[in-house]
């Protein structure tokens, strides 16, 4: 049995990958790579699925949910564009290399960007919280969580401007509030789905309201929420297997019952980190993400022992990101809390050890 930490594409419920893969071959007599998205039975898995969104989040009345291609990569772009306004004016706060490209995106399409925080002088190892926010902003963005130097909010930042977030690693991994924001934004690689559609969930009042002199229909929100996701071809496999992982999140308690199990599995694995005299943790400890733990070896040394142990466990994934090292676990929901503890063993047998 193979145990995968990797940042992603994410792990999913066996039985979705079962049902996904059955698909494949039958679909209501055809493949569901095969299937048109205009026909009937696919219109129902776009309905169904932001249907399903909208219960496994509470998105209150006002909001309307789409499914886009290109990842959060592009929704940078398309963030910033939407949500343009008169001053053409945003803040920004920069904690890792996803925000820093947002920053880079709304710069590049005619945004004054202020990069209200930054916790680039220390690698990105916490959550900035001592900053002031403009009044004449268009919005503020923020990315929830950061996958890889392992740091996340634990809640929004205070302001009265329109917030937009990036939340592709940690949206259906615990409870927000829809209605505290007016956008948000997340690839579907991490807990929803298989790469290659996008979610957004905005605000019906923030809806054609840029005033950027660019804005082509592909990325105006608008003109997909219009077309109920079908302004072109959606990623029709991904968006049916989100259906099927949705369907498979709620029937086992929804985002309470599984924030429950992240925080559980956070827990053992970061008391692990602190108890055991060979590792440490980087991040401050407020600000350590539930989704990706990212910790090092006291002494580097000992990298090609405990490595060996590891890779002989059947985890797979660990390594860290070349810009952080060391090792990096993600624990995203459908990784077991069995997968953890066999993580922490090889920890405890790695101290006995050496």
């Amino acid at each position: 049995m193979k145990h995968n930490f990797g940042a992603g594409p994410c792990i999913l419920p066996q039985n979705v990958f079962k049902e996904a893969s059955e698909a494949v071959l039958d679909f209501n007599g055809l493949s569901i790579l095969e299937v048109s998205h205009r026909h009937k039975d696919f219109v129902a898995v776009m309905e169904e699925t932001i249907d399903l969104v909208k219960k496994a989040l509470n998105v209150p009345q006002g909001y309307s949910v789409g499914f886009l291609q290109g990842g959060a990569s592009l929704g940078f772009t398309i963030s910033a564009l939407n949500m343009m306004r008169s001053n053409k004016k945003a803040g920004y706060l920069d904690t890792g290399t996803w925000s820093s490209k947002a920053i880079k995106e709304a710069t590049g399409v005619g945004m004054d960007v202020h990069v209200l925080a930054s916790s680039k002088d220390k690698n990105y190892s916490y959550i900035p919280k001592d900053y002031d926010v403009p009044q004449d902003i268009d919005y503020l963005h923020f990315t929830s969580n950061n996958t890889i130097f392992g740091t996340q909010y634990k809640a929004i930042p205070n302001t009265n401007a329109p917030i937009v977030c990036d939340m592709s690693s940690d949206i259906f991994s615990k409870q927000i509030d829809v209605s505290e924001y007016d956008l948000i934004y997340a690839g579907a690689q991490k807990n929803l789905g298989p790469a290659g559609s996008t979610l957004y969930i905005i605000k019906d009042d923030a809806l054609a309201k840029s005033t950027s002199d660019f804005l082509p229909s592909y990325l105006n929100l608008k003109s997909h929420i219009d077309k109920d996701s079908m302004l072109n071809t959606p990623p029709v496999f991904s968006v049916y297997v989100a259906m099927l992982n949705l369907r498979h999140l709620l029937s086992n308690g929804g985002v309470p019952a599984i924030q429950l199990k992240n925080e559980e599995k956070a827990s053992i694995l970061y008391n692990e980190i602190e108890s055991n005299p060979l590792f440490n943790a980087p991040v401050a400890k407020e600000d350590q993400s539930n989704m990706n733990v990212t910790f090092l070896l006291n002494d580097e040394s000992n990298k090609e022992k405990f490595d060996e142990l590891w890779q002989n466990a059947g985890i797979v994934g660990l390594k860290g990101h070349r810009s952080v090292g060391g090792y990096r676990a993600s624990m995203y929901n459908a990784l077991s809390l069995d997968s953890v503890k066999v993580l922490v063993e090889v920890m405890r047998e790695f101290n006995r050890t050496v």
